[in-house]
């Protein structure tokens, strides 16, 4: 077909990382010919690089650029995640899960969870996680592909992975490079923006050399460098609602067995992630500033690593919100440039993938019609938003009176759109979904019910079903404990996909 005279011939993606070669790779597979992509980005300038952990959609993103599973998980040395286990959230000594996937099988018009409501109420012991087929396989370490046969209870789970994010990005470059994105070594000394228009024409590099396109992607992380540095977008900052504004990272042995879930343990001043891969664990410390220093959250994190270190603490500085607009002129932020999402849900992987998917969705000619860049930033601020809000409702629903910030989040003042539903379930068990939301009704469940939002009541309709609830999800129970245990281990699924012998076949 033939391209418009008004069509986009030239893109600069400004910074590699995650966010750089995700976005060269998606543009890559999408703009076949008659458009120029480059990547400018320096070897001397570290990437954040620790988002280990993802969620489900990730897939979609491999698959829709073809990249085989088998060949992903070999070369990023990946594992897979069923969901992540939370503990010490609600309570000191309580742990509950968040799985991919719905609790059970629709069995009703009712949500099941009502009737494990009504259960409850009638003495059943057995909690939400144990009606999720995730946990059920992830508690027993192993791990299989969902079943393709709707009828099978092995349908009704989801999954995602665990990865090296560096390994993740040098994957994702050979794939660009191979498709033609042209990477150019070297730090960027200017912008050259348009005297009248603003609009940005190009870079200049620090050894004089000048980089120029028509649609510039920023991708240069919390620095901002063309969408704050140079359009002034301007931020908005959520840390009265998140406070922790810190991180420190260190890497250490495996010790098995190789969960197939990601950990959150909430600590005095925040919490502490631990995320499994085939050569290392990952962990880390988030915490607020005004509550913990630097050094003693190393030295907190060191103390409680399951292995050996495997590298120094890595400090990491972070102020979790969004800018006041995501694409400017013509400059789209994309990842950490656009705004930051602490990695409790490991959500900031995906809000790279999110800003791409809309980018293409949304694509521009050269007259960069306000239209479409005002629908682009609306969507993008009602993506932040909620989860936003789903992020503000594990610190919200807290008992914890033990140390300051836990006192601090349980009396803070929230969003009017997260209160709302969080009194939608605390009256009546009702999960209200608003438009956009990343995280469905599983999750939200998920919560509530872990962090002891127990309803009032229950949907007024389940008395009318005549359905014994009770007895139907004790058998539910039984076929996913029964399914769990046929399915290989999780070391042994993992070799199977990449093609290495393992000792251990579950």
């Amino acid at each position: 077909m033939t391209q418009s005279p008004h069509s986009i011939r030239s893109i600069l993606i400004v910074g590699g990382g995650t966010a750089g070669w995700m976005t060269a790779a998606a543009l890559a597979h999408a703009l076949r010919e008659g458009c120029t992509v480059t990547l400018v980005e320096s070897e001397e300038i570290g990437t954040v690089g620790v988002g280990e952990a993802t969620i489900p959609p990730i897939r979609t993103f491999n698959q829709t650029l073809g990249i085989d599973e088998r060949d992903f998980l070999r070369e990023t040395k990946g594992s897979f995640k069923l969901g992540i286990e939370f503990v010490n959230w609600g309570r000191q000594g309580h742990r509950y899960f968040h799985p991919f996937g719905p609790y059970g099988r629709a069995f009703d018009i009712v949500d099941l969870h009502q009737y494990w409501l009504r259960a409850r109420e009638e003495g059943e012991t057995a909690p939400l996680d144990d009606h999720a087929m995730a946990w059920q396989i992830a508690k027993a370490g192993r791990f299989a592909p969902p079943s393709p046969d709707p009828r099978n209870v092995l349908s009704t789970f989801d999954y995602a992975y665990h990865f090296d994010a560096g390994l993740y990005a040098a994957f994702l470059r050979r794939y660009a490079e191979a498709r033609g994105v042209v990477r150019v070594e070297g730090k960027i000394a200017s912008v050259r923006q348009n005297g009248e228009t603003g609009f940005v024409e190009g870079v200049t590099l620090e050894d004089a050399r000048a980089l120029d396109a028509e649609l510039f992607i920023d991708c240069s992380g919390f620095r901002g460098l063309l969408i704050e540095g140079a359009l002034k977008a301007g931020y908005q900052d959520w840390t009265h609602w998140l406070p922790c504004d810190r991180a420190v990272a260190m890497p250490c042995e495996n010790v098995a067995p190789l969960t197939p879930y990601t950990r959150s343990t909430a600590q005095e001043a925040g919490w502490q992630w631990r995320i499994p891969l085939q050569h290392r664990t990952g962990n880390g410390y988030v915490y607020s500033s005004q509550f913990m220093s630097e050094d003693e959250a190393a030295d907190k994190l060191t103390q409680r690593l399951d292995g050996k270190p495997l590298g120094d603490p890595r400090p990491l500085r972070f102020v979790t919100g969004r800018r006041n607009s995501f694409w400017t002129k013509n400059v789209v932020a994309i990842g950490l440039s656009s705004g930051f999402m602490e990695p409790l849900e490991s959500t900031s992987i995906h809000l790279i993938q999110a800003g791409i998917s809309k980018l293409l969705a949304l694509f521009p000619d050269r007259s960069f019609d306000p239209l479409v860049i005002e629908e682009y930033n609306r969507i993008a601020v009602n993506e932040f938003e909620r989860i936003r809000d789903f992020l503000i409702l594990h610190y919200k629903l807290t008992e914890r009176d033990d140390s300051e910030l836990w006192r601090y989040c349980a009396a803070m003042d929230i969003p009017d759109t997260l209160a709302t539903k969080i009194e939608h379930f605390r009256r009546h068990g009702r999960l209200v979904q608003r438009d956009n939301d990343l995280f469905g009704p599983p999750s939200w469940l998920a919560v509530h019910v872990g962090q002891f939002n127990l309803p009032q009541g229950t949907d007024p309709l389940a008395a009318y079903r005549g359905v014994d609830g009770r007895e139907w999800l004790g058998k539910l129970r039984a076929a996913m404990q029964a399914a769990a245990q046929r399915l290989p281990s999780h070391e042994a699924a993992i070799a199977a996909a990449i093609g290495q012998p393992a000792g251990d076949h579950g």
